[in-house]
């Protein structure tokens, strides 16, 4: 009986057909707590959206309004076929190193001649290229300057669609990480690049040959706008070339950046500034 009473009480809370509740409410009480939810969450979304608008407002499609970067830039090196930063590879053997070159080749592409003359401007060297906004007139989209692939001279794939790998000669191209509005080097002291050997391996890295010359990255490339500002805008690069290579052995190298304005690494990251790599050339 006393089962059948407790079943009974189970029943009447779900639906109460005397006081006509269910689950304890009446119809007009649960519409009254629907009713508050309803305006409670399309209040709390208003809310949402709005602080969402103003926060819009603030942004600039061109230039990130707050910027939380490195004070100095990373760096690319190419080629590089996987995230272990390894170039090895055997002289006589072509399909050891054909990676390498059609890698290289590929990234080049958008360097050519052609594409540059049609997309960018011969600017004025030596100096920064700025383009500065009138106000909240602004100043879009930005120029940019040619960089023709011509300027790697033995490394530009034009002359020796090998790269120098057949010879054991090989080229590799480094280029800075984009950051916007950033100007290296001051006082008309262009940034740099300069490769060397680990300490270990000083004797094997002989001797090397920079293009541009002096591995320099001139300074009418800089600042850099952004994407949607800059659309057409091409990374200067630095190519090196090994020309003597001790063969069959490891070369641990590292090419960093120089310039008068930019720490060498950072308590952040202390390979800022930096790309390190083994290079070996085997020969049979």
């Amino acid at each position: 009986m006393a089962k059948d009473g407790e079943k009974g009480d189970w029943k009447e809370f779900i639906w109460n057909p005397r006081t006509r509740e269910f689950l304890g409410r009446t119809a007009s009480s649960w519409g009254l707590i629907f009713v508050f939810y309803l305006v409670f969450y399309i209040f709390l979304a208003g809310l949402f959206a709005l602080t969402m608008y103003v926060m819009l407002q603030t942004l600039d499609d061109h230039k990130p309004t707050w910027q939380d970067r490195l004070s100095t830039p990373g760096m690319v090196m190419t080629p590089k076929t996987d995230e272990t930063f390894e170039i090895i590879y055997t002289v006589q053997d072509t399909e050891s190193w054909d990676i390498y070159t059609q890698t290289l080749e590929k990234f080049l592409s958008s360097y050519n001649e052609s594409v540059q003359v049609q997309k960018n401007e011969e600017c004025v060297p030596d100096q920064y290229f700025e383009q500065k906004d009138s106000g909240d007139v602004k100043n879009n989209p930005k120029r940019s300057c040619q960089f023709n692939r011509t300027m790697l001279g033995d490394c530009s794939g034009l002359h020796d669609r090998y790269y120098g790998y057949n010879l054991g000669k090989p080229c590799i191209i480094i280029k800075l990480n984009r950051v916007i509005g950033m100007l290296p080097g001051k006082d008309g002291q262009a940034p740099y690049i300069t490769c060397g050997a680990k300490r270990e391996d000083t004797n094997k890295i002989g001797e090397l040959e920079y293009f541009p010359p002096n591995g320099t990255f001139n300074l009418m490339y800089f600042p850099y706008y952004g994407k949607k500002a800059q659309v057409n805008y091409s990374q200067p690069l630095v190519a090196i070339k090994f020309l003597n290579v001790t063969a069959n052995q490891d070369v641990n190298i590292e090419c960093k950046i120089n310039a008068n304005n930019i720490p060498i690494g950072s308590e952040r990251d202390k390979f800022a500034g930096r790309v390190s790599f083994k290079l070996r050339i085997n020969s049979k």
